[in-house]
């Protein structure tokens, strides 16, 4: 009698000439399909987590070791054979032609400097496409930044098709808005030809000092685990308020998922080992918040800043259950301190239903 061939991972029974070995697991035809992908170079089955991937290229860890690097500036996978050095790191022929050093590696970080007088900092990453990854750009807009103060510093960014990553140390709320020349940096990077919202690549991401939610790990988590809670709690009007479509919702900042607890979500957050949500928990010092879709409009992004704000301000000073019981329209009834985030809210009709003309975003 045949021994039966049965699916180690759905328990479908096979036929005696159905089947693929992954990992010494017998999986079915649906399996494979669903949990495994093929490694371009030697054509072994491999499990889809454990693929090597830049998104075009599909290595199992094995055949990458031996053939292949990522290219420090993009990350795009390059075979040995096509790589480029530049001070001991691979680049592909592109980026190393490219290769300015007004423009920083992907992976560049800088001791951050804090600016302005407070407990609660922003760290910004702007990006901007459809202008070039142009050093002299990059120097332009460095300049109007920098000329007092180290603001900003200019990086490299794979998932642009044509620009760069404009990037912040830490700073107050106040300082961003009052002493930071965010108006000069936006209006000359659209003069130059980069857009941000009128762009499928570009996204705003804020990142908040994790010190600020308490002295240990446990009063931090109790904090995010509200701040959680609030976006998930009200999602459609963050939703809106993000000016990405669902796609890029779910690509680049995919929610955790309503819980009846900001421990549960919490607890999903920490199960997670992907950078693209929401809130990307996975930075030691900050909590990042991915939800927005990029803009040279300075309105727009002052008001975002003003939100996470808000956001961080609620999650400090209420409880979970007060949060509960608060609605949108409460929690955006008293933001007159806040000019350009009223403005923003009538635009985006999440304040109290009113409906103005808004300039375009850029």
């Amino acid at each position: 009698m045949e021994e039966e061939r049965i699916c180690t991972h759905c328990g479908e029974v096979m036929a005696e000439d159905e089947g693929t070995v992954v990992d010494e697991e017998l999986l079915c035809d649906e399996c494979v399909d669903d949990y495994c992908i093929t490694c371009d170079c030697c054509g072994e089955t491999i499990w889809t987590e454990d693929c090597v991937t830049d998104d075009n290229t599909y290595l199992c860890q094995d055949c990458f070791d031996n053939h292949y690097n990522r290219c420090e500036s993009c990350g795009r996978i390059i075979h040995n054979d096509c790589t480029c050095w530049h001070n001991d790191l691979p680049y592909c022929e592109g980026c190393f032609d490219d290769f300015e050093d007004e423009i920083e590696d992907y992976s560049y970080k800088p001791d951050p400097i804090f600016y302005g007088d407070s407990y609660l900092y922003f760290g910004v990453e702007l990006e901007v496409d459809k202008g070039g990854k142009d050093g002299e750009n990059a120097c332009t807009l460095k300049d109007m930044a920098n000329y007092r103060h180290e603001h900003i510093y200019i990086k490299s960014d794979g998932s642009l098709n044509d620009g760069f990553e404009i990037v912040s140390h830490p700073m107050t709320l106040d300082y961003h808005m009052n002493e930071m020349d965010w108006e000069s940096v936006l209006h000359e990077a659209v003069n130059m030809g980069y857009r941000s919202h009128q762009t499928e690549t570009c996204g705003l991401h804020i990142h908040v000092n994790r010190d600020v939610f308490g002295e240990n790990q446990a009063e931090q988590e109790e904090v995010i685990s509200r701040i959680l809670f609030f976006i998930e709690k009200n999602w459609n009007e963050i939703f809106r308020f993000s000016r990405r479509n669902e796609y890029n919702m779910n690509r680049w900042s995919a929610r955790y998922g309503y819980e009846k607890s900001g421990k549960e979500i919490l607890d999903k957050a920490k199960d997670c080992c992907n950078r693209y949500v929401a809130v990307n928990l996975r930075n030691y010092h900050t909590i990042e918040f991915r939800l927005f879709r990029g803009t040279l409009k300075l309105n727009t992004f002052l008001a975002t800043l003003q939100l996470v704000s808000e956001i961080c301000r609620v999650a400090l000073t209420m409880s979970e259950e007060e949060i509960d019981k608060m609605s949108w329209s409460v929690f955006v009834r008293d933001m007159n301190r806040y000019p350009e985030l009223v403005q923003y809210l009538k635009e985006r009709q999440l304040y109290i239903n009113e409906e103005i003309n808004a300039e375009e975003e850029v």
